[in-house]
């Protein structure tokens, strides 16, 4: 993605100063690139167009396989971008190159853009190019990995077939790859078929492990090997609770985390909750003029939430239901809630009604990013129908997350049990960059209404 970021940052400067000569020819085009800085003026373009590349989700290669689907969304960010430097023009009339320039960019910009990610996603999704993944295993975890390498083409893996102890299933097709092999043949298999990373998802291991043979393998440095678990993790940015085992989270363990980078961490989520609360600070006083306006009772709805090692802390929210939504004891909230209010169902979608938690970030009980918390109630109940539910707990919870950006709205026990996979993903890889990108992410997110929560 990132080389991705870069080529095509390169691609629209170069086609703003083509498009600079084109319009004005050698000798002015120089006057105006050095003398009246149009080097500058084209790279606030070329940021402005890649942010709308951005924002409409043009790097997330997950759901860009449809070629049309990808040209539409192309001429939508071109749009808004050009949109967005109109209005920068007209604020600040010096940032602008020229508008025979804009013209001839336009029309430029989009055949470059359209040419090179139409190349790009053929490059990436041929059958015939890629890291050739053979998978040794049958079962239900061997078939779950191959379905999900399956469905992301774009990210430079091709399943070349399973290897497996039983020879009736030889020839057979498990998902759409066959059985191409015995585990006692993982040398001849490997080299006949070019592989480059065996995925070893076998389930009952004792007496059918093929030990020695990926050892040999694994020391020639012909080919990589990697557990099931760890590949999945990487491919899909959550854990798999079905190919867990408690080894796995032993030795997987984050260890002790350097002091300094936990610091930097709270300072970073407190600062931008310090940030965002003096930014939101007019919205949340016109949201709550109209929630008092809108229905009888509190501004601020109260709740206990569960937080960093199971400690309960006072989670405030402005509210959005009526005061009578629980006096049948504590429910499950859904996206389209009959008990909300007619602000609170606006300050709901827009979520305004998250405001008040800078608050609880800047007291410290949760933080920017985490899990989100859950209340006491749900987390008893959870904790009995999904394994590894109080893990997530190991760390403070977050008013957004990693689980919010990747999954929608859930309210249930398969919701919460497919969010545990983001979060023990984010507990195991929590760093400064990837909390930066939860935090863009978000902003998206909430810009273009959707997501989970």
């Amino acid at each position: 993605m990132v080389l991705l970021l870069l080529s095509e940052a390169m691609l629209l400067f170069g086609g703003l100063i083509v498009a600079v000569y084109v319009r004005l020819g050698a000798i002015d085009a120089e006057d105006a690139l050095i003398q009246h800085r149009g080097f500058y003026k084209a790279a606030l373009a070329t940021i402005f167009c890649l942010a709308a590349f951005y924002l409409l989700d043009l790097y997330d290669f997950v759901v860009l396989h449809d070629r049309r689907e990808l040209v539409l969304r192309l001429l939508q960010a071109l749009g808004l971008a050009w949109v967005a430097l109109a209005l920068l023009f007209y604020a600040l009339p010096q940032a602008m190159i020229g508008r025979g320039v804009s013209l001839i960019s336009l029309p430029l910009a989009l055949g470059l853009m359209v040419g090179w990610r139409l190349a790009i996603h053929w490059v990436l999704g041929h059958p015939e190019i890629g890291e050739r993944i053979l998978i040794v295993g049958s079962g239900d975890f061997a078939i779950e990995i191959a379905r999900e390498t399956l469905g992301r083409p774009d990210a430079g893996y091709r399943v070349i077939g399973f290897v497996d102890n039983d020879p009736a299933l030889l020839g057979k097709s498990l998902i759409n790859p066959s059985v191409i092999g015995l585990t006692s043949d993982l040398g001849p298999v490997v080299i006949r078929e070019n592989i480059d990373r065996i995925v070893v998802a076998m389930g009952d291991r004792r007496g059918q492990f093929p030990t020695q043979e990926l050892l040999r393998l694994s020391l020639s440095g012909n080919v990589s090997i990697e557990e099931s678990a760890s590949f999945y993790e990487r491919l899909t940015g959550r854990v798999s609770l079905d190919m867990l085992r408690p080894s796995w989270l032993i030795f997987s363990s984050r260890g002790r985390r350097a002091r300094l980078n936990e610091v930097a961490r709270a300072a970073m989520h407190r600062t931008v909750a310090l940030v965002g609360a003096i930014l939101s600070l007019p919205i949340a006083i016109v949201a709550a003029i109209l929630i008092k306006l809108d229905s009888r009772g509190p501004i601020l709805y109260k709740q206990e939430r569960v937080g960093c090692n199971g400690r309960v802390f006072t989670l405030m929210k402005f509210r959005s239901m009526r005061i009578d939504a629980e006096k049948d004891g504590p429910v499950w909230a859904k996206t389209e809630d009959d008990r909300t209010t007619r602000v609170g169902r606006f300050i709901r979608k827009v979520r305004a009604d998250e405001i008040p938690q800078f608050w609880n970030i800047l007291r410290g009980d949760m933080s920017f990013v985490g899990p989100r918390p859950e209340r006491p109630h749900f987390v008893a109940q959870l904790a009995q129908e999904i394994p590894y539910y109080e893990q997530r707990h190991l760390i403070a919870p977050g008013l957004t997350g990693w689980a919010q950006i990747k999954y929608p709205y859930g309210a249930s026990i398969e919701d919460a049990r497919q969010k545990l996979q983001y979060e023990l993903y984010y507990i195991k890889n929590q760093s400064l960059t990837l909390d930066a990108i939860i935090m863009f992410e978000t902003i998206k997110t909430i810009l273009l209404g959707r997501g989970g929560r």
